[in-house]
């Protein structure tokens, strides 16, 4: 008797499911449902003997085994270890991962095409299975012999537990990898995946929510580190579901511009460190190479030549990163001021020219205002903001800000300057650098020793930071 099916509509952002298509989600998304076909038969087996149920509730595994029903137990007895972390031989990589891959766990890498996501992944794969570790590479993408050129651009020499396996159908690569039991699972890509249990095409939500879960259990039950990629949209989130990143222990971001050889490594979700870290790495012929000097190579450019631009910090996990800040601003040619920025806030500038115009009494009303951070890099929090009040000062006046400055700190609305963290390893750094003046909020100089040869200013508004520099 042929498998009764139904066509239902599936939400791509949030994975809600509905039996007609709407034109909003339940999650606030419009337009986002698309049509899948899915069965509607219950409690049939599959070739490995699971129970497929596809009418589970989103973000489960249709796949339903049987296991032993286990009780509550107090918390106050249960042990408490530390996580087994996994060295990737990358620095870089195991900073913003917190120490390494941690066994057991699922980790996802997204980033725009040809940013070096599987080649960072590769290279990865190479130093663990130097380790005499065994590595399962699987690419739904590329051949095997497309990734042996890879290995041969980026390795000396390809270990032989490294693994290789071009395949899309999950279910025969959790086959392949049941055989082998490696060390270390590798996905490439999580939208190239699908299993025979769904009728949907690869890609689709209902294959991404599946096929994600499945290698998720999968990880678990056999204590195995899975190491997955994923698309990005045109608007540079994760493609699919956005119940993928919450399935998922760690968000990855790979970002850069192919035109440049920088490239930054984030974590938007990390369950087992911090999200603040910041990895940076240099394309080169023979593959990514950690840039251990973040700071000096975003201060690559000579300061102090002319006007609108200064450099500032913030303090990234467990390091300062030492950056510049340019600004421009010009006359506006329509009847409405524009405000564009790359690397801060867009509300953020606009508050930030608001104050400077009520409290320093500067006139940009009539004025285009750009701001950038070189190198591409997206300061978190607001320790930047004396910083880009500053240049745009700068910009607007006329005033060349000497090169030896540096400036830190948080502006309210009513100018104040607020104090900052990590303001001692700042000016540690800053000092390392050649810096010889850190203007700083008046709280965090009172704090601190100031290091050989790095003079601290303290301010306590934003017209005390521009009376220091020539006004």
């Amino acid at each position: 008797m042929p498998k009764k099916r139904e066509t239902i509509f599936v939400c791509s952002e949030c994975g809600f499911e509905s039996p007609k298509w709407m034109g909003q989600c339940v999650c606030g998304a419009w337009n986002t449902f698309v049509e899948e076909r899915v069965r509607t038969d219950s409690g049939t087996q599959d070739k490995r003997g699971r129970t497929f149920c596809p009418n589970r509730t989103e973000g489960t595994s249709p796949f339903v085994s049987p296991s032993p029903f286990v009780s509550p137990a107090p918390l106050g007895s249960v042990s408490s270890g530390s996580a087994d972390r996994i060295d990737t031989g990358i620095g870089e990589l195991n900073r913003v991962l917190g120490g390494g891959l941690t066994r057991g766990t699922l980790t996802l890498i997204a980033g725009e095409p040809g940013i070096g996501k599987s080649t960072l992944i590769l290279q990865t794969a190479i130093n663990i299975a130097e380790k005499n570790m065994t590595v399962l590479y699987v690419s739904g993408e590329e051949s095997a012999e497309q990734i042996r050129m890879r290995a041969d651009r980026v390795a000396e020499k390809i270990p032989p537990s490294l693994h290789v396996m071009a395949e899309t159908n999950i279910d025969d690569v959790c086959e392949a990898a049941t055989q082998i039991k490696p060390d270390l699972l590798i996905i490439d890509s999580i939208q190239t995946m699908y299993t025979d249990e769904i009728t949907s095409a690869a890609g689709g939500v209902s294959q991404i929510r599946v096929c994600t879960d499945i290698l998720l259990r999968f990880g678990k039950n056999g204590n195995i580190p899975v190491f997955i990629v994923a698309h990005v949209t045109k608007a540079g989130e994760v493609a699919g579901p956005k119940i993928i990143e919450h399935l998922v222990d760690c968000v990855l971001s790979f970002s850069g511009e192919r035109s440049r050889d920088f490239r930054l490594l984030t974590a938007s979700k990390n369950r087992f460190g911090t999200t603040s870290e910041v990895g940076a790495f240099e394309m080169r012929e023979e593959g990514l190479v950690c840039i251990a000097d973040l700071s000096g190579c975003l201060l690559d450019s000579p300061l102090g030549k002319t006007e609108g631009t200064i450099a500032t910090a913030v303090y990234e996990g467990t390091r300062p990163i030492l950056m510049e800040i340019q600004a421009l601003t010009a006359g506006c040619g329509a009847g409405f001021p524009r405000r564009s920025s790359i690397g801060i806030d867009s509300a953020r500038l606009s508050m930030i020219i608001a104050v400077l115009e009520k409290k320093a009494r500067i006139d940009l009303s009539g004025s285009d205002v750009y701001v950038n951070v070189v190198g591409g890099l997206k300061p978190e929090g607001t320790t930047a903001d004396l910083a880009a009040a500053l240049a745009i000062w700068s910009s607007a006046k006329g005033v060349v800000i000497p090169a030896g400055v540096l400036a830190v700190g948080e502006v309210g609305l009513a100018g104040e300057i607020r104090q900052i963290r990590g303001a001692d390893k700042i000016a540690s750094e800053a000092a390392g650098l050649g810096f010889t003046r850190f203007i700083l909020p008046a709280k965090n100089a009172e704090k601190i020793k100031a290091p050989a040869g790095l003079k601290l200013t303290g301010v306590s508004d934003i017209r005390e930071a521009i009376a220091l520099l020539g006004l």
